[in-house]
């Protein structure tokens, strides 16, 4: 009795649980190949962020070119 539940927990931690792990896996790296929808979401609140912090360096950049026009050698 011993020896066939030896030998069929051997046959499980051989084939079996090698085998659930690397099927895990795989589906682990399918799923991440691409951008989660939050991800995604993410990227575009930053790059309009990054669009209106531009556009206001632009507008301040502007405004010290009219005032202090020698600003930028300061610098």
């Amino acid at each position: 009795m011993w020896d066939m539940m030896t030998a069929l927990g051997v046959l499980f931690v051989v084939v079996v649980l090698p085998l659930v792990i690397i099927l895990h896996y795989i589906t682990r790296w399918k799923e991440s190949k691409g951008l989660s929808r939050e991800d995604e979401q993410m990227l575009a609140d930053l790059w309009q962020d990054t669009k209106r912090m531009e556009s206001r360096i632009n507008a301040l950049e502007t405004i010290l070119d009219d005032e202090v026009p020698e600003w930028r050698r300061r610098v």
